[in-house]
């Protein structure tokens, strides 16, 4: 797929997908250093980080406090935008890890037309969030990175996102 260009097609990956939510912004402590990460959650209670940058999850986090900044974010102005182009996001899915790095798609729908864009997995998250889209996931993309919940809460390299 060329990036930034619209792909017309449905989201066949060959692989299991699953529905996921997302459970929380936090910080995770790498090696001495906090990073943020975004936690997929699904509905067996396993949770999976991806990390992210930190407009991305002032953006994600913003979105699950219900909180509305003085200025609108970026990912605020695209959904705008969509909107008064009557394009619908449909779905979002992250389908494929390549050297540490997640790759997603998101689906959006105008005059019944599907389109498929290649993007960043924490853009996805934060528009599909203010649309109420499903945040999709392939089961093997997941299940390498799945962690307990009870790991989860009991790990001390996680603490909430300020």
């Amino acid at each position: 797929m060329l990036k930034g260009k619209a792909v017309v097609n449905n989201m066949d990956t060959g692989s299991d997908i699953k529905e996921v939510t997302v459970k929380g912004v936090y910080m995770i402590n790498i090696f001495g250093r906090a990073v943020p990460a975004v936690m997929l959650e699904d509905k067996d209670g396993m949770i999976m980080p991806i990390h992210i940058g930190q407009s991305e999850a002032l953006s994600i986090s913003s979105v699950l406090k219900n909180e509305t900044m003085p200025r609108p974010m970026t990912h605020d102005l695209i959904v705008s935008i969509l909107s008064r182009l009557e394009a619908e996001v449909e779905r979002i899915l992250i389908d494929e890890k390549k050297d540490n790095i997640y790759y997603a798609r998101m689906t959006l729908i105008k005059d019944g037309k599907s389109m498929e864009f290649d993007a960043r997995p924490s853009d996805c998250i934060a528009i599909a969030l203010r649309n109420n889209a499903p945040i999709l996931i392939s089961e093997d993309v997941f299940n390498e990175d799945a962690i307990s919940k009870e790991n989860f809460t009991g790990s001390k390299a996680i603490t909430g996102f300020a």
